[in-house]
């Protein structure tokens, strides 16, 4: 029926909704003002700020120019080697141990810092098993684990695998149409190469690239545990100990800047030259090629894939297996363990906070984004999701200590100050709930919703039956993630994490500090199975679709 004025009213599902655009602006509010007013709180704290200092002084310009260089050659070196690593995954879909192989690259991307740390040095240190076979080899005590190599190989060790994967997944997404065109000209290595997979590689190359960059820029538990001294430190290391030991905060402002400038400007580079893939993993599979097969799959290249592919094995295995051996001869040690399980208790507990904190920001964002780029307004879409991204350039000890210094005057000690550290998690781990959920909010389509209107499917019944199945998944993925990223920081919990109530991470870093290293076994194999359950546990829960029952 006609309104008065004689305009039309628009059905329910055209009718604009204001939970969106006002949750988006809040959760945006919440995280640029939380994110850019720690950043002021540190810098009306400090009395004065120097940016010469950066180069007059010959120990800034030092780590300055330490931390970029390590960056660098990391980033270099992990994309270089993720090429090729991509290249032989992608044409051996079918070699025994390909899907056990994918599972450990994905454990690698939410394996903490510090557990992974643990399995480097049980293989690469002065004692661990690759010694006898290095001091054969070159007639050196193996201590290459430290100094600018050490880094590199943690770097190598937990970005490769990323780098990998989702190279991998963009290659997967080729329509198999493709690959029997391919087949029946009878397409060369490097034609295909031309025509198939650097399109596929390309555009994901420069957000991929500023992503891997940035985790190396900021690496913190990495640099601290390799670094071997002062000569390998960097910005992050340098604004801890600027915060923790020296108390100068203008110090710490002027590194945090300086390293927000940077990780900003490679980011905005990127993002002008490339497109927007997803830098996160799904579940894209291959389609079956049937009787097509990939001409360049034959002859020599067999044997170079799987060179390449028994590289990566000895890479992420012996790692793995080491904290697995070292945890279980570390048993014996759980019974007189009395600050373990209290410790794992609280480090669970603050992880789900975190995870569900954040898991909560990334929806608003994203369903304000999405009201807002459907009604028009894409800019101010993109700035709403692109807040965000945000944080992942705002260093972790800047973030908390800037909040620590807005709360001070009410900010007391206890579960309060673990308050703050799930806080600063929830912060950090938005950006990767944020990647995990983009693609699972498309919400329904107009024939969809106007079908369910004329049906009467309303409210919570839309919620279940309708949103929920696409939601599904992608929430217990994104929480799985968020969780896990809060299992294993050690960055904040170390700046304000009490050593008499430590967790899991910071209890690990104390036993390795004391050289206990059995506790230290059995605390890094417990922390590696919460990890595993965690996201076992959320992925069975999630992947049973529910059913309705039949009511006659």
């Amino acid at each position: 029926m006609a309104e008065r004025g004689g305009a039309l009213r628009p059905p329910r599902w055209a009718r604009p909704s204001p939970w969106p655009p006002g949750l988006g602006l809040a959760a945006l509010a919440l995280v640029a003002g939380l994110g850019l007013g720690s950043l002021g709180a540190l810098l009306w704290q400090s009395r004065e700020l120097h940016p010469a200092m950066l180069w007059q002084e010959p120990w800034l310009a030092a780590i300055l120019r330490f931390t970029l260089w390590q960056a660098t050659l990391s980033t270099l070196l992990v994309l270089g080697l993720a090429v090729p690593v991509a290249l032989a995954l992608a044409r051996r879909p079918t070699f025994p141990g390909r899907a056990l192989l994918l599972r450990a690259m994905e454990l690698s991307l939410v394996l903490p810092t510090l557990i992974g740390l643990f399995g480097l040095v049980a293989v690469h240190g002065r004692r661990g098993w690759a010694a006898p076979l290095w001091e054969w080899l070159f007639g050196l005590e193996a201590g290459y684990l430290y100094g600018l190599s050490g880094i590199v190989l943690a770097h190598v060790f937990y970005n490769l695998p990323l780098a990998a994967r989702l190279m991998l997944q963009a290659l997967e997404t080729a329509p198999a149409a493709h690959w029997r065109l391919a087949a029946q000209l009878g397409l060369t290595r490097g034609a295909i190469w031309r025509t198939l997979e650097w399109p596929r590689l390309a555009p994901l190359l420069p957000r991929l690239a500023a992503l891997v960059f940035t985790l190396c820029f900021t690496s913190f538990a990495i640099v601290m545990t390799l670094g071997g001294g002062p000569r390998s430190s960097t910005l992050e290391v340098a604004i801890y100990q600027a915060l923790k030991f020296d108390h100068d905060l203008a110090l710490a402002a002027l590194l945090a800047l300086t390293q927000l400038t940077i990780c900003l400007a490679l980011w905005g580079l990127a993002l002008s030259r490339g497109g927007a893939p997803s830098l996160m993993v799904g579940s894209v599979r291959l389609p079956p090629l049937g009787r097509w097969r990939r001409r360049d799959a034959a002859g020599p290249s067999r044997w170079v894939d799987a060179a390449w592919l028994l590289a990566l094995v000895a890479l992420l295995a012996p790692p793995l297996a080491a904290i697995v051996v070292a945890g279980l001869g570390g048993l014996a040690e759980l019974p007189r363990a009395s600050s373990l399980w209290p410790a794992a208790a609280r480090s669970l507990v603050m992880a789900l906070g975190a995870g569900l904190g954040a898991l909560a920001l990334a929806l608003a964002l994203l369903a304000g984004s999405r009201w807002l780029r459907r009604r028009g307004r894409g800019v101010l879409g993109l700035v709403m999701e692109g807040g965000g991204q945000l944080i992942l350039v705002v260093p972790a000890l800047v973030l908390g200590t800037g909040l620590f210094l807005l709360l001070r005057p009410t900010l007391g000690s206890g579960w309060e100050g673990y308050a703050l550290v799930v806080l600063v998690n929830a912060l950090m781990a938005l950006p990767f709930a944020m990647q995990v959920l983009r693609g699972a909010l498309p919400g329904l389509t107009a024939p969809e919703a106007r079908l369910a209107d004329q049906l009467g499917v309303h409210g919570a019944a839309r919620l279940r039956w309708l949103s929920w199945p696409r939601l599904r998944r992608p929430l217990g993925l994104a929480l799985a993630y968020a969780m896990t990223l809060s299992l294993g920081d050690f960055s904040v919990i170390a700046l304000f994490g009490s050593p008499s109530a430590p967790t899991l991470p910071m209890l690990l870093y104390q036993q390795l500090g004391g050289y206990r290293w059995q506790g230290a076994a059995a605390t890094a194999l417990l922390l590696l199975v919460l990890v595993t359950l965690t996201f076992a546990v959320l992925g069975g829960l999630t992947r049973r679709p529910s059913r309705p029952r039949w009511r006659p």
